[in-house]
């Protein structure tokens, strides 16, 4: 039986995604986040010993990185669903969205999460306006103009086909979807980037993804 070590709000909800995409049978298994922290509790370092969300249990195997466990379980359980197959130039397209999503899109994203939160943090006041004002600086130098870059490419490459993989939906879209979201929450998706606009409502439409809400839970990235 599949396992999913599930986070609360995290890139574990992808992983419900696709199991749900390819109707497999799947445990949850549920951690919440500290809410002081917003990190994982402890516990996931008895699953895997980084403690990080998604981790994925399927029999003796354990498996952690999502654009490592989108592969296995599509190779090993899609029959042909939702990746191409090896050789092919669609499966080196999947592999590269596969590796850029959390390679190249969520690098910036991550920065402005720490940034916005160095701005928002209490601090002693003698402290406060340099790390603000430092926080700001570089959000506005580096780390805006980098989002917007990652933005642009994407909107242009929804002008080739209507999904990341081409004509099909695909793994590709599924590891897409985090960044994006966590874009549109905080980051600057907007109007300016109507195809990217238009792919999330097309996949927050699907019922395997409005399954895996059910499944998951609460996933405030949908808030923004």
């Amino acid at each position: 039986m599949i396992t999913v070590h599930h986070l609360n709000n995290s890139r574990s909800q992808r992983i419900l995604w696709l199991l749900e995409e390819l109707g497999l049978p799947y445990e949850i298994k549920r951690y919440q986040r500290d809410p002081r922290t917003m990190l994982a509790p402890p516990e996931l370092r008895a699953v895997h010993p980084l403690g990080k969300s998604p981790v994925v249990t399927d029999g003796e195997r354990t498996l952690v990185e999502s654009g490592a466990i989108i592969e296995y379980l599509a190779d090993r359980y899609g029959n042909g669903r939702l990746i191409p197959p090896h050789g092919s130039d669609a499966r080196l397209r999947s592999t590269y969205w596969l590796h850029y999503a959390e390679g190249s899109a969520m690098p910036p994203l991550l920065l402005k999460l720490v940034f916005q939160r160095v701005q928002s943090t209490p601090a002693p006041f003698f402290v406060r306006p340099v790390a603000k004002a430092i926080a700001g600086k570089v959000q506005q130098s580096f780390v805006d103009p980098q989002i917007a870059l990652h933005l642009s490419y994407l909107e242009g490459e929804l002008t080739k086909a209507e999904w990341f993989g081409g004509t099909d939906f695909s793994v590709a879209d599924i590891i897409m979807s985090f960044p994006l979201e966590a874009a549109a929450m905080r980051s600057g998706l907007d109007q300016r980037y109507p195809r990217l606009q238009a792919f999330l409502q097309r996949i927050h439409a699907r019922p395997a993804y409005q399954r895996a809400l059910q499944q998951g839970g609460e996933y405030s990235l949908l808030s923004g």
